[in-house]
């Protein structure tokens, strides 16, 4: 059998999966700057896609979140975690989206009461619904931003001849972070989850640093959680124990029907 991805060839499985999360580019000495990404089945089944050169991706090959992508994979050869999946990169294909009213449909029975309970279960991935939480930010220190921007810098440049040349991510000058409960008690995770830092640099530059943290604080102090929030977290390959914030959706919640009314 063939190895190459190429041609979608046979003995290699495909998935059709609902986007749900592209984490931080993270520069990568083998692969230059790749992206973190997952996303459920129509079957409710976890796939974490790795590693997806995101930036690179263009067309129908490129994705957001609640886009529905296909692709072929493998099984990773350095990551036991049973969700975890190497994509064949130029076999992903963007096929629409979720509509919003089907969001919670698809995705409330896949939430779990805590981060301790998915670990119990076997799991690297999980849906939290937060509580009592609050979004805040913390300035980065200048020698922490000059490595980030000095990494990004390297990842760039790092490349293969027929790839397009990538302009460098500038690092967010603060760390955004969430601290709410779930059932095990209180937790405080700095938000991986790309769209809040590319909402900052977006609202940065037509509102202002002010303009835009204000904004921020709107979004996810009192409009996410209003209407209904949910988590995706993760732990890492290398540390099942250490558990990351990955996503954060806004999701409604279902309301069970009254009985009475």
């Amino acid at each position: 059998m063939a190895t190459s991805p190429s041609g979608m060839q046979d003995g290699f499985p495909t998935s059709r999966v609902v986007v749900l999360v592209k984490a931080l580019p993270q520069p990568s000495k083998r692969y230059g700057e790749t992206v973190c990404c997952a996303g459920v089945t129509e079957q409710r089944e976890w796939k974490r896609l790795f590693p997806v050169r995101f930036r690179h991706l263009e067309g129908r090959h490129s994705f957001g979140r609640w886009d529905v992508i296909t692709f072929r994979y493998r099984r990773p050869t350095h990551d036991s975690r049973s969700e975890s999946c190497h994509v064949f990169e130029d076999t992903i294909a963007r096929n629409g989206s979720l509509p919003p009213r089907e969001r919670a449909r698809l995705l409330d029975p896949l939430v779990v009461p805590s981060i301790s309970s998915a670990a119990a279960q076997g799991r690297s991935l999980a849906l939290i619904r937060p509580k009592n939480t609050c979004f805040r930010l913390k300035p980065k220190k200048p020698g922490h931003i000059a490595d980030e921007r000095a990494a990004y810098k390297r990842a760039a440049k790092q490349t293969a001849f027929f790839d397009k040349q990538l302009a460098e991510i500038e690092p967010s000058p603060f760390e955004f972070i969430f601290d709410f409960e779930d059932g095990d008690g209180h937790h405080s995770f700095r938000s991986g989850d790309w769209e809040t830092h590319t909402m900052f640099w977006k609202w940065r530059m037509s509102h202002g640093e002010a303009g835009a943290l204000s904004r921020m604080s709107a979004v996810y102090n009192d409009h996410y959680p209003g209407r209904g929030m949910a988590f995706v977290v993760g732990n890492q390959a290398k540390r099942p124990h250490v558990w990351q914030l990955l996503g954060v959706l806004r999701l409604d919640e279902v309301r069970q029907p009254d009985l009475f009314g």
